[in-house]
């Protein structure tokens, strides 16, 4: 009964603001943040619906077991007062490690927001066997935009799982080790952060970031200007699922480039020969262009049927077809990023949250 009494007082709280299209999360209660983005999956239920914001104060979150916490309803911004202070945290039981089963969120919503968040799925990774699958965001939506958003975990960490999704990455920080970027559609990250962590306890073995399978849209992932930190464990760009993969790396900067394995994609490790991985004007620290003037790889696929040769190393005509515009078409995400942005800070002043 206290409970009820709870979640109705959260309710009545994150309503107060609702006629200017905003709900206010009470700080550090997770029970007010389930209720706002309930109302707000009520409110935004019709994919015409204005922009509702919902703002979450610094503050910890703890969701416990709870997962896929589903954020059905559209229009919807989720904005921190800060990406390193807002955190919301699960820990599913690591018996039901999975990729479909462990997201803190499960996004359905068309134009969907979020920003200044740090999302971190805790799952016990060095203890689950084989596997610890543990998604931060599963994105079933799509013209999904992330804006210094924090993504905590080792395998699956962020999840495009739609075959038509759009989504847009800014400024966002990606960790992991296995699989860590992984899914479908064409997802644009730009300017991003992807930290790789231990591969196991003891550093061994080689972490894969990107595992795409493209199959509905044409560009599959764009990684643009993105810098790449590394921990400890060897690492590779990523590999092939299943479908029509494409993944490409464009202007990357290599903190540790001796990490990076000689054949820079997995090569053992790919499902499909019909894949289009590539990169162009990598860089290290200290902006040295270190890309090779080619990189041909033979790879040998999972199931081994005939091995296939390809090469990794764009030509600066094919880098030039990838473009914001061009990938996404009428849906600008990069400007709609900077209108959402400017009345984040008007929200953020009004409520004190800057």
């Amino acid at each position: 009964m206290k409970q009820i009494t709870l979640i109705i007082a959260c309710v009545w709280m994150t309503l107060a603001t609702y006629a200017q299209r905003t709900i206010i999360v009470e700080k550090g209660n997770v029970q007010s943040l389930l209720a706002a983005i309930s109302e707000a999956n009520h409110l935004n239920a019709d994919s015409t619906a204005e922009r509702l914001f919902i703002l979450i104060p610094d503050g910890y979150y703890d969701l416990g077991e709870t997962t896929l916490t589903r954020i059905s309803g559209h229009n919807v911004a989720l904005v921190g007062q800060s990406m390193y202070g807002t955190i919301i945290r699960n820990k599913p039981d690591v018996k039901m490690e999975s990729i479909s089963k462990t997201a803190i969120f499960q996004n359905r919503g068309m134009n969907n927001y979020f920003q200044d968040l740090t999302l971190k799925n805790d799952l016990d990774y060095y203890s689950a066997e084989p596997d610890g699958r543990a998604v931060t965001l599963q994105d079933k939506g799509s013209r999904t935009i992330c804006n210094r958003v924090r993504m905590l975990s080792y395998q699956d960490t962020y999840y495009s799982d739609n075959e038509l999704c759009l989504s847009y990455m800014q400024d966002t920080e990606i960790h992991g080790t296995v699989d860590f970027i992984c899914g479908a559609g064409d997802v644009w990250f730009e300017r991003c952060r992807i930290i790789t962590e231990k591969r196991t306890p003891d550093g061994s073995g080689v972490d894969i970031i990107t595992a795409t399978r493209t199959s509905e849209t044409e560009w599959g992932y764009v990684f643009n200007h993105c810098t790449i930190e590394n921990d400890v464990s060897a690492f590779n760009y990523g590999r092939s699922w299943h479908t029509n993969p494409h993944c490409v790396w464009l202007y990357t900067t290599l903190l540790t480039p001796e990490k990076l394995e000689a054949t820079r994609f997995d090569d053992e490790g790919m499902k499909v020969s019909s894949n289009y991985f590539k990169e162009y004007g990598t860089t290290d620290a200290k902006g040295h262009d270190i890309t090779p003037k080619s990189n041909v790889v033979r790879f040998a696929l999972r199931d081994h049927t005939q091995p296939f040769t390809a090469e990794t190393i764009m030509t600066k005509e094919e880098a030039k077809q990838y473009t914001v515009k061009r990938i996404f078409g009428d849906w600008r995400p990069d400007k709609e990023l900077r209108k959402i942005e400017r009345q984040v800070r008007k929200l953020k002043k009004q409520y004190k949250l800057n």
